[in-house]
């Protein structure tokens, strides 16, 4: 029977390389809070603790290690399949070699080649028991139950690794005819000292025959994914290697994570499975399992293939979405869920995006229209969806202008047409801002901005510049004084926009269409500014008087007694002299008046105190590079 099973000589193990069965014995020590419970008696010898980190010569059961013997252990935080939960038996090992698992394997095939296994950690860490620490050195022999030695395997010296590490150790053996219950043996053949100290799980007895190869017609690989609602045939094979005499063959199948049963009736290495469109969402797996005839009814003599399997996965629930309506001018934007992959289309276009969504930015109306969607999920289903879109328009207003000059407290009726509704702002200057028509007075330039809003709430905004033109102002000028045959300008100021001035009379005047001619009068004379607004916003008109004196008249007296008549002594051509400086002494020479304004006489009176009547002299200065002026006048009381 040995030549049924290709086995081979692996890292770690001898193990085989034909078809397994499933596991006859599977001890995984089970899964659960620590500790675990200990073992059925007489499986082991070494003494069970409670406690993590077992003393030489004892051993527990835990789903995990922390911290062992100041951190010389790799801490252990779970069995080797990963579970955190599952129990792992932790040894250490006594002084002394010798075995520490013994068990009896019942319910073995007899006649039949198996693979034993099991998975193996060091957990000394690699830096612990330096420089000679003890390392594990293991036997596995499989036993009759009369003594006789089946097969043995060593692993040899089982190192320490940097990170702990599972290791799966193994080999094949037959069982003698009629032999159906075997002994296995665990030896420690490592002397005791520092180290030798493992962790040991999923201990299994597997049947090891010829390999099945199974295949799917049409395909190459073992698993089909199905749409949920579709129809399909499949036809399953299997093909054995050579090993069995005379082989049987049975085909199973597993629904769900559920039991593999057989499939009565299916006794070829062929086997044909309809799926109609009604099968429900699932994991449907096939394979064939094998055995020599007369074996076939006994489940554990049987080799089993690879599953073929038929996934049957549910097509996407999809829902498409929109934001619209949308106004144009506004981002229309789709969306579905579902899946991974979208493939966007209308009657007329399709779309690259393959994306959930669909972005149009600056949407025009023309976008209106059905869009469908193809959502295809992880598993390659699809299912379609689609959606009405509606970009609607936005109004288009029409005013009467867009700018317009109106002068200061006239009205003006504004106007715009093209919506239903309006909002007129700035509105504190309107009548009504809520209509097309409202009449606006504004006091200064308004920018009015009105937005309207059609039957499908999008609006749209129009502006009309609105220019206020306030009434001139004219401002002529202070009057003036000249000397006869001089020239003066006259200094008018304005005020407003687009104006025309005009001077009256024409006379002695350089230019009448100036703000600020050149005069030249004989006599005293009065001009006349008049400014008019060339937009028809009124206009306004101002006098400058113009004093001419025929020369500098100096009077000789003046009566500062109170009776109101020639009460002080001035100059009225000093107006003419902007610049000049007035000095008047007693006869004493003290300075007793000084001035350099014009409109300013003097009152007879110095420090406020009355000057006697009598001569005074007086010196003046035009500071205009003429000669000084002196003479003498009289107070007279």
């Amino acid at each position: 029977m040995l030549f049924m099973c290709l086995c081979t000589q692996q890292l770690w193990a001898q193990l085989c390389t034909g078809s397994l069965g499933d596991p006859i014995v599977n001890i995984t020590f089970g899964a659960g809070s620590n500790p675990g419970s200990p073992l059925p008696a007489g499986v082991t010898n070494y003494s069970y603790v409670g406690a993590d980190c077992p003393s030489d010569g004892s051993y527990t059961i835990r789903n995990n290690t922390t911290n062992c013997f100041s951190g010389s252990w790799h801490n252990l935080t779970s069995d080797h399949t990963g579970n955190s939960g599952g129990y792992f038996m932790l040894v250490n090992a006594s002084n002394n070699p010798g075995d520490f698992y013994v068990d009896t394997v019942k319910g073995l095939c007899s006649g039949t080649t198996f693979e034993f296994a099991a998975w193996v950690v060091n957990v000394l860490k690699t830096t612990a028991c330096t420089p000679n620490p003890t390392q594990p050195n293991l036997t596995f022999s499989i036993e009759s139950t009369n003594g006789t030695v089946l097969q043995q395997y060593n692993t040899g010296t089982i190192q320490s690794d940097n990170n702990p590490t599972w290791k799966q150790y193994g080999f094949f053996f037959t069982t003698p005819s009629g032999v159906t219950d075997v002994v296995l043996r665990m030896t420690n053949n490592a002397p005791g000292g520092c180290g030798n100290d493992l962790a040991l799980d999923d201990i299994t007895f597997k049947p090891c025959g010829p390999l099945l190869t199974p295949t799917i017609t049409g395909f190459t690989q073992r698993e089909i994914i199905l749409c949920e609602g579709e129809a399909d045939q499949y036809e399953f094979n299997a093909s054995l290697s050579a090993g069995y005499v005379n082989p049987n063959f049975q085909w199973q199948q597993l629904n769900n994570a559920g039991n593999w049963v057989d499939i009565p009736g299916e006794n070829t290495t062929s086997l044909s499975v309809n799926f109609i469109s009604s099968t429900p969402v699932g994991v449907y797996s096939y394979r064939l399992t094998a055995a020599e005839a007369g074996n076939l009814n006994v489940v554990q003599c049987r080799v089993v293939s690879q599953p073929l399997t038929i996934r049957v996965e549910a097509k996407p629930t999809v829902t498409v979405t929109s934001n619209g309506p949308v106004c144009a001018g506004n981002a229309l934007i789709l969306t579905a869920t579902g899946g991974n992959h979208y493939e966007w289309s209308t009657a007329t276009q399709t779309f690259s995006n393959t994306t959930a969504s669909i972005d149009f930015t600056n949407a025009t109306t023309n976008l209106s229209d059905r869009y469908n969607v193809i959502v295809t999920n992880a598993a390659g289903c699809k299912t379609s969806g689609s959606i009405d879109a509606v970009v609607n328009p936005r109004p288009v207003l029409q005013t009467l202008f867009s700018d317009t000059t109106i002068c200061l407290n006239e009205n003006l009726q504004l106007n715009v047409s093209g919506a239903d509704e309006y909002s007129w702002t700035p509105a504190a200057s309107l009548n009504n801002a809520a209509i097309a028509s409202p009449d606006a007075t504004p006091t200064a330039n308004t920018i009015y901005t009105v937005t309207g809003t059609n039957q499908f709430n999008c609006s749209q905004t129009a502006v009309i510049n609105v220019k206020v033109i306030p009434p001139p102002t004219v401002n002529a000028g202070a009057d003036k004084y000249i000397i006869q045959n001089t020239t003066e300008v006259l200094r008018a100021t304005i005020t407003g926009e687009n104006l025309s001035y005009t001077w009256t009379p024409n006379y002695a005047i350089n230019n009448t269409a100036i703000l600020q001619p050149s005069v030249t009068p004989l006599v005293d004379t009065v001009y006349t500014i008049t400014v008019t607004s060339n937009d028809g916003c009124g206009m306004a008109t101002d006098n400058v008087k113009v004093f001419v004196y025929k020369d500098i008249y100096i009077p000789n007296a003046f009566t500062p007694n109170g009776d109101r008549h020639n009460p002080l002594w001035y100059i009225p051509a000093l107006h003419a002299y902007p610049n000049f400086s007035l000095s008047v002494y007693n006869r004493y020479g003290q300075l007793v008046f000084a001035s350099s304004r014009i409109n300013i006489g003097w009152d007879g009176k110095y420090k406020g105190i009355e000057q006697p009547n009598g001569t005074y002299v007086y010196v003046l200065s035009l500071n205009d590079g003429s000669p000084l002026r002196k003479g003498t006048f009289q107070i007279l009381r």
